[in-house]
């Protein structure tokens, strides 16, 4: 994997200061491409890449032109199918001088144009000058793997894989949105393409933009449809050996690799199922690497011992302790560049150090099965408060609800009329886009209540759940309350924080390229098109990847009840924070900061010093709170300069 950055600028600048400025950029982006480094100058465009060598390490340097010098490629990805993508090619008389699937990519637009994203099966974001139109074409993978952002400024153009690396481009302003502060307090999240930031903004997953003479069009190029269309007469036998066929290929695609490949191990279904394939195609490759914690009420630990020795892996772990999620939290906010409601993206960073360390640059993770295949508690809470909507007055109803959440003690003992309390809220509203959705972002937009007043104003007239739901009313009519719900934590929560906060940041802080089987489009597309009982079966979430794997797992994985990958919030910070967490919550930085009521803030933590039962949300806010004013220090406030001695020298492709 790699990095990318650059600009377009058409004031007549010296090449000098052209070079340093790029320089600078990539420099910011170095953890995602330790290997090389390498610069394209001209009067327009200037642009680079730092990069983590995967394939064809001797020769895909970048970046990369075309025969004639008249296209030139940064790209940061991997495309899995480029093997079979250059024998079409071949065939069509081209002619390739690397091995790389990097030109391959070239190759594919210089003959297919924007037409090219099509045919590519991977995990991408990527740059193409076209010298002679004075054009540049960015493209991001169908998800949203890779990340790629972009800001206009006064007829210039700039962009990178990271924020920070725009943030080394002279006028770009480093100021907080509060419209989409408020936006993450709701959703974890920004709603694309909006970022944490003023003006900075993100590529969509699924789109393309072209900048050419000064103008600026976004256009998608692909999108997830949730529109049961495909019936099996064979029932769930025949679905399965068609999933079981596109996953293992997936698998065999994403192995493909010139350095060593491992896999995350969680002890659940998702990393479990990846692994057997992977034991099926290369048991040599059976490296597997998973994170424990030292609160057990996290810790998964037995099950991924047990799933280790059950495929005979060569396994390492690591533990996680309060201390430990409290000594990385500013170096994860540096990387994720948005504030966070857990803390779950650290020990993620820990996980990648200790692949790291051991030499491993790639990494395979059992990510967006939940999202494909109905796995998340949420879908189940959306279809029991539909059933519970049809008799409202129920008492019996509500308390399908506790099997549920089993690992939060407010839940697990509750009554029916706290239940109904909890979950009550908008009950009846089922035919809403976001009916799934309505209690969790309740839930977590009180956090804006903590903002500061003297935004109040301006917050109090935008409603971001109201936004959203209008944006997608059209798109989701007619669609099952399921499908809904896997379109929003698809296009939402998974592409905005799972692949980005939780994945591909704290991979890449560690110099380490995740993979990930179920993200495949052809099995986003499969699933998309199934019947909803194909994948919650009642309440028995991923029905059919339990069917699949049946006789290949340990029975413990399969039956094990659905827990979400947690860590510890005030235990970790309150507890065991000491300075460190004081710090950005004194009364002192908040004023400084501005970000919120210190009033407020101060009645929080009181609140939690004292209390023996921390509801969620009182959670999240503490995490979001700390997290912004980390944010706000370190991309607002400082921005530490770079030293002289530190700035990459690139090698110069053309100038």
């Amino acid at each position: 994997m790699c990095g990318i950055a650059g600009f377009i600028n058409n004031h007549k600048t010296e090449e000098i200061l052209r070079e340093q400025v790029v320089s600078r950029m990539l420099t910011r982006i170095a953890h995602r491409g330790p290997d090389e480094c390498g610069i394209y100058l001209s009067d327009t465009a200037c642009f680079g890449n730092v990069r983590l060598s995967i394939i064809d390490l001797k020769g895909g340097q970048q970046p990369l032109s075309n025969q004639d010098g008249t296209l030139w490629i940064a790209y940061n990805g991997e495309v899995f199918n480029y093997v079979e993508l250059r024998d079409e090619l071949q065939k069509a008389g081209a002619v390739f001088k690397t091995q790389s699937d990097t030109e391959v990519v070239l190759k594919l637009y210089e003959y297919y144009g924007e037409k090219c994203l099509n045919k590519l099966n991977g995990q991408f974001a990527f740059s193409i000058w076209d010298l002679k139109r004075k054009r540049m074409f960015l493209a991001r993978d169908r998800m949203g793997i890779r990340p790629l952002f972009y800001s206009l400024l006064r007829g210039q153009f700039v962009f990178g894989s990271e924020i920070k690396a725009l943030f080394e481009y002279p006028g770009v302003e480093r100021a907080i949105d509060y419209k989409s502060l408020k936006q993450v307090f709701t959703f974890w999240t920004t709603i694309t393409p909006r970022t944490v930031f003023k003006n900075i903004l993100e590529v969509p997953p699924g789109h393309y933009l072209v900048y050419e003479n000064g103008n600026c069009q976004i256009t998608p190029y692909w999108s997830l449809n949730f529109q049961e269309t495909t019936s099996y007469s064979g029932g769930v036998h025949e679905a399965a050996d068609h999933f079981r066929t596109l996953l293992k290929d997936a698998v065999r695609l994403r192995l493909r690799s010139d350095v060593q490949v491992a896999a995350y191990l969680s002890g659940g279904l998702d990393s479990s199922a990846t692994t057997a394939l992977i034991k099926e195609l290369h048991p040599e490759m059976l490296n597997t690497f998973s994170i424990g914690f030292t609160n057990k009420d996290f810790d998964e630990s037995k099950y991924q011992e047990e799933v280790s020795q059950f495929f005979d892996t060569r396994h390492k772990s690591v533990i996680c302790s309060n201390l430990d999620i409290i000594g990385a939290l500013q170096k994860t906010i540096w990387h994720t560049e948005i504030p966070l409601l857990r803390t779950s993206p650290i020990p993620m960073m820990k996980l990648s150090q200790l692949v790291h360390q051991n030499g491993i640059k790639v990494v395979i993770t059992g990510e967006g099965a939940d999202e494909a295949l109905g796995g998340y508690n949420i879908f189940k809470e959306a279809l029991v408060r539909e059933f519970w909507a049809k008799f409202p007055d129920s008492k019996i109803r509500p308390l399908l609800l506790k099997r549920l959440y089993p690992y939060i003690p407010q839940l697990r003992n509750a009554s029916a009329a706290v239940l109904k309390m909890f979950f009550g809220y908008q009950l009846n509203q089922v035919d809403s886009p976001i009916y799934s959705h309505l209690l969790r972002w309740r839930s977590s937009g009180s956090i804006a209540n903590f903002i500061n007043e003297d935004h109040k104003l301006l917050l109090d007239s935008y409603d971001p759940i109201k936004e959203y739901s209008d944006s997608i009313a059209l798109r989701l009519e007619g669609l099952s309350t399921l499908a809904k719900a896997q379109y929003i934590e698809s296009t939402v929560f998974m592409s905005g924080y799972l692949l980005s906060s939780q994945g591909d940041r704290m991979a890449m802080a560690n110099s380490v390229e995740g993979r990930y089987p179920f993200l495949d489009h052809r099995i986003l597309e499969f699933s998309a098109s199934l019947p909803d009982k194909y994948k919650l079966n009642g309440l028995n979430e991923k029905y059919l990847l339990k069917f699949l794997m049946k006789d290949c797992l340990p029975q413990s994985v399969l039956r094990r009840p659905k827990q979400a990958y947690r860590a510890p919030v005030v235990p970790a910070m309150l507890n065991g924070g000491g300075d460190d967490i004081n710090k950005y919550i004194d009364p002192e930085m908040l004023r400084e900061s501005g970000l919120f009521n210190e009033k407020n803030v101060t009645k929080l933590i009181s609140k939690l010093k004292k209390s023996n039962h921390i509801s969620e949300v009182d959670n999240m806010a503490l995490m979001a709170i700390v997290s912004a004013q980390i944010l706000h220090q370190l991309f607002v406030k400082e921005f530490t300069n770079l030293s002289k001695e530190k700035i990459l020298k690139g090698v110069v492709r053309n100038i």
